[in-house]
């Protein structure tokens, strides 16, 4: 009986642990990024890489944040698990992003968005027992995850969804 009662008591606080929970270094390693910060306002978080054939949506990316700066914000994660196509350290990627694409909105530190040492927002956004609404696969780089005002997953689109699509943008409007 014991048992059982912590399990559903870790359920429980797992599916309660909210987006604003979470904190990560910035890809600069001076600074944090507090989701905290950006409550009421749409998040997008997406898993970026640099060598990837979905590279080029860094720029849809940056119009997407400068057109909806009001009402969202988007958070790139360099991740390196897909076909080893973020090899750069942090450093080469900050500026890879900035020359190629004038990328000004939050990019995190890299990290790893799938597999055994998944850090722990991916694991959120992957786990209906962690975020309390659907569960998602992250199948390759550029996975977008649209997190509402109110903090609640509402949506995930895969590589292959423009960042301008309507597809994300009718949350925005």
């Amino acid at each position: 009986m014991i048992k059982l009662l912590v399990a559903v008591l870790a359920i429980w606080l797992y599916a309660s642990t909210s987006i604003y929970d979470f904190k990560v270094p910035a890809i600069d390693g001076q600074s944090t990024i507090d989701l905290s910060k950006y409550k009421g306002k749409n998040i997008l978080i997406v898993n970026t890489a640099s060598k990837c054939g979905y590279t080029k949506q860094y720029a849809d990316l940056e119009k997407l944040y400068e057109k909806y700066s009001d009402k969202l914000v988007i958070i790139g994660f360099p991740a390196n698990n897909f076909g080893g196509q973020e090899p750069g350290t942090n450093a080469e990627i900050k500026a890879f992003c900035s020359a190629n694409y004038g990328v000004k909105f939050p990019m995190a530190e890299k990290i790893s968005v799938k597999g055994e040492d998944i850090h722990p927002l991916f694991q959120w956004l992957t786990q209906k027992s962690r975020n309390g609404v659907m569960d998602a696969e992250i199948k390759w780089n550029f996975t977008k995850f649209l997190v509402d005002k109110n903090g609640k997953l509402v949506g995930v689109f895969p590589s292959n969804v423009d960042p301008m699509s309507e597809e994300i943008t009718k949350y925005l409007n």
